[in-house]
Parts: structure tokens; C-alpha cells; sequence
């Protein structure tokens, strides 16, 4: 996974788009930010409306997916 983020002046400040497996998806909304001892997290949406919470290691600059829930679609 790659993440691409808004690097303001605190480094990693959000992420504005994801890459997993081939597919590119856009953050639409960062609905919650916590911090952990040498970590922060982000429970992001993205188009399409699936939800996922990111783990960011801030000494190796490393993301990690932590959660992931997927939108209940209706097939038409």
C-alpha cells in the first residue's frame, strides 16, 4: 500500500489518496485523527463511500492499513 499525503508543516498532515493493489482511491473525508506513542492514526473515507483506518509510523514513515469496511452496494 501507498499512501499519498498533504505535507504541510508537521510532516505527513493527511492523506489525500490511496494505492492498493492497482486501484487508486481518493480521500473524499478524514472523519477522526488520534495519536498513539509513535504513531497516528486517520479513519478516512474514500469515493464509493468505503472506510478505512490508516496507520502512519512516524520515525519510519511507514502506512499501514489497519481497518477496513466496505459500503453495502444494492446490484441493480
Amino acid at each position: 500500500m501507498r499512501v499519498e499525503c498533504y505535507a504541510g508543516y508537521k510532516g505527513h498532515e493527511r492523506p489525500l489518496r490511496l494505492h492498493l493493489g492497482g486501484c487508486s482511491l481518493e480521500v473524499v473525508t478524514v472523519e477522526d485523527r488520534w495519536y498513539s506513542p509513535g504513531a497516528t492514526f486517520f479513519r478516512v473515507v474514500v469515493d464509493g463511500g468505503d472506510h478505512y483506518v490508516l496507520r502512519h509510523e512516524d520515525a519510519q514513515h511507514i502506512w499501514y492499513l489497519s481497518a477496513f469496511r466496505a459500503v453495502h452496494r444494492q446490484s441493480s
